[in-house]
């Protein structure tokens, strides 16, 4: 059974219809990857070290670990589907008051710890939900800060990120929450270095 492609180039004659094929053929692969890039998945390159050492930023830069940045793949499509849930690591358009809080902006990366609603605290560089104590096995315990704070109450629809390197990271604690519509999709692959491949 002749499949639609072949339908309509049964009259051209060859090399011609193979050249044609090949031609359709590539176009929609690269459709295909555009639709599947806009809707579902895009790579970011992981920036800073504010996620040091669950992903790696690239030295030089001040407090990178590994000598290539981590790039990963985010899931644009998941949370049309459901809510972002606390532990994700996740990118995000950061809110404008980053520009003046970090002197940075664009794209960023970091781990959600506050859901709407929520009550985020600090004591001591742990980290509290509504005064229960948050465990968090992915902070290394060099990189967690002294601080001892209580932030506002989470609003609705926005969420509280921090990075897992809690003394070199410019987050939700100096700038405020991400509101969801914010929220690009969380980090489901590393693929990049090849010897990091795998979930973050």
């Amino acid at each position: 059974m002749k499949n639609p492609l072949d339908r309509l180039t049964s009259r051209v004659p060859e090399p011609w219809r193979s050249v044609l094929d090949w031609t359709l053929s590539i176009i929609v692969a690269v459709v295909v990857v555009l639709a599947v890039k806009v809707e579902v998945a895009n790579p970011y390159r992981v920036p800073s070290a504010s996620m040091e050492p669950t992903l790696h930023c690239a030295r030089p830069a001040a407090n990178c670990l590994a000598g290539r940045s981590d790039r990963v793949v985010a899931n644009r499509f998941i949370y049309r589907f459901r809510d972002p849930k606390r532990g994700e690591i996740v990118v995000f358009d950061a809110p404008a008051a980053t520009a003046q809080a970090c002197n940075e902006s664009g794209t960023f990366v970091k781990r959600i710890i506050g859901l709407p609603g929520e009550v985020v605290s600090e004591r001591n560089g742990f980290v509290y939900i509504g005064g229960r104590k948050l465990a968090e096995p992915y902070v290394a315990p060099s990189l967690r800060d002294d601080r001892t704070a209580e932030w506002p109450r989470v609003p609705p629809e926005s969420y509280f990120v921090m990075g897992d390197n809690r003394i070199h990271s410019c987050d939700s604690r100096v700038w405020g929450t991400v509101p969801r519509e914010n929220l690009i999709g969380p980090v489901f692959l590393t693929y990049w270095p090849l010897n990091r491949l795998g979930s973050p």
